[in-house]
């Protein structure tokens, strides 16, 4: 019988079976506290990028230097895949645990690298190729630790509550970034002030960062084992590689259709969405960082909502509601947004483009776990997506910033509309992965 899904009604001793629940449980808190630390880590760059881009570039009109700035924040998304298959084969070959070890050690490295990189004014090119660097380590990080994370999540969560347990990935992964944001507050409001901020403070969360990555290591080192994992390892099957992922072309293809679309609305909301407050709504800093991280926080809170959502009616529904309604007022919503009058105002706004987005954010990591069998999960979840985000997610920054460079911001609002209804027509055809669940299937064959 199957270890981790002990069932009462089939001989399991209540006394175990709350042990078993128990030890789920805290290793679901462990999985997404890891999380949360790598995304805080990874974040932190996004947040604090309108205090560091003077150190590391030449000094140029603000717009410019934040384009140079994404420029490099897209570049450390194009090694993700790269990310994806190292750390999904090692997560396939020998466990979902050691990639996440692995993966959080590799972010402390990257953000101990920008804490101590040194300024354009001492180094020269050398500075940006640090941040260069040091971006490319984190980017690879990311791009295991989102398929392992995604796959030992699902993995470790009861199957009629597997939407609501899983949804904690992107409860983290956007906590990740509040917690980046709300350090920021502080520092712009009770610590340091703008040129303090732009001297030498925008260092302090990168050395936190890695401060808190070695906690996160240690924390993860006790984790267990996925029942799954073991179970695929004992029948040994061929565990991980792209030459087990090539078996599976229609469920790489789905998966780089979903997130084409979810992941640009994503990054819209967020990394972008905190330059497009301050360059084009004109909000200050201060309240470009209050509206941020009340939205964050607003959209971390939905996640584990729409999440027991879908163990009720399914995965597909909330998939076609995000691409639909995503599709209608994207535009409608960032216009709006850019002729807010007000921080209140912006914030309402972008609280309702959470309520659309949230349908995509809080199961798709499940949704892409159930499509593929345990001996090539973490490389199936992890590889396309990656491959997705790094097209779609990690130049949305740049883009946005560009369209607006040439004057025609709104070019960006329709750019994300189109990539959107393109998930649309995927999402609309798809089958439910609730009912055709291959970790469900292979808890029932394990018992």
């Amino acid at each position: 019988m199957n270890t981790m899904t002990g069932n009462p009604a089939l001989g399991a001793h209540p006394a175990a079976t709350e042990r078993i629940s128990g030890s789920r449980l805290r290793a679901i808190f462990v999985g997404s506290a890891g999380n949360l630390v790598e995304w805080f880590d990874f974040y932190c760059y996004a947040a604090f990028a309108l205090y560091f881009a003077s150190s590391f570039f030449p000094a140029q009109d603000p717009t410019a230097q934040m384009m140079s700035t994404a420029g490099i924040f897209a570049l450390g998304f194009f090694v993700r895949p790269l990310g994806g298959i190292l750390f999904g084969h090692l997560g396939d070959r020998h466990g979902r645990k050691v990639a996440l070890m692995a993966s959080v050690l590799l972010m402390c490295l990257g953000s101990l690298l920008i804490a101590c990189a040194p300024t354009y004014a001492t180094a020269g090119i050398l500075s940006p190729c640090i941040l260069l660097l040091a971006r490319l380590l984190q980017g690879l990080s990311l791009g295991g630790e989102y398929g392992a994370s995604a796959t030992y999540l699902s993995e470790m969560a009861d199957s009629k509550r597997r939407g609501f347990y899983a949804s904690f990935q992107y409860v983290t992964l956007i906590g990740g970034q509040l917690l980046a944001l709300l350090l920021l507050l502080v520092l712009q409001n009770f610590v340091l002030d703008a040129a303090e901020l732009k001297a030498w403070g925008w260092r302090i969360p990168f050395f936190a960062g890695a401060a808190l990555a070695l906690v996160a290591l240690l924390m993860r080192h006790d984790m267990p084992e996925t029942a799954s994992f073991e179970t695929a390892r004992r029948k040994a099957k061929p565990m991980g590689g792209l030459k087990q992922l090539a078996k599976h072309p229609k469920e790489v293809l789905l998966v780089v259709g979903l997130t084409m679309g979810g992941t640009l609305a994503f990054y819209v909301y967020t990394v972008y969405m905190q330059k497009f407050l301050r360059l084009s709504v004109g909000l200050t800093d201060a309240q470009t960082t209050a509206v941020s991280a009340g939205s964050l926080l607003f959209a971390m809170c939905l996640q584990p909502l729409y999440g027991a959502l879908s163990d009720r009616i399914g995965r597909r529904p909330l998939l076609v509601g995000f691409a639909l309604l995503g599709t209608l007022f994207t535009v409608p919503l960032l216009t709006a947004i850019r002729n807010a009058s007000g921080p209140w105002e912006a914030f309402a706004l972008i609280a309702c483009a959470w309520l659309i987005v949230s349908g995509y954010t809080s199961i798709n990591a499940l949704v892409k776990a159930e499509l593929f069998p345990a001996n090539i999960r973490a490389t199936g979840v992890g590889v396309p997506y990656a491959v997705a985000v790094s097209l779609f997610g990690g130049t949305a920054e740049y883009l946005g910033l560009w369209f607006k460079s040439v004057n025609l911001e709104s070019g960006f609002y329709w750019y994300t509309t189109a990539v959107i209804s393109c998930t649309l027509l995927v999402c609309w055809f798809m089958r439910d992965t609730a009912a055709t669940s291959r970790i469900d299937a292979e808890e029932k064959g394990a018992e």
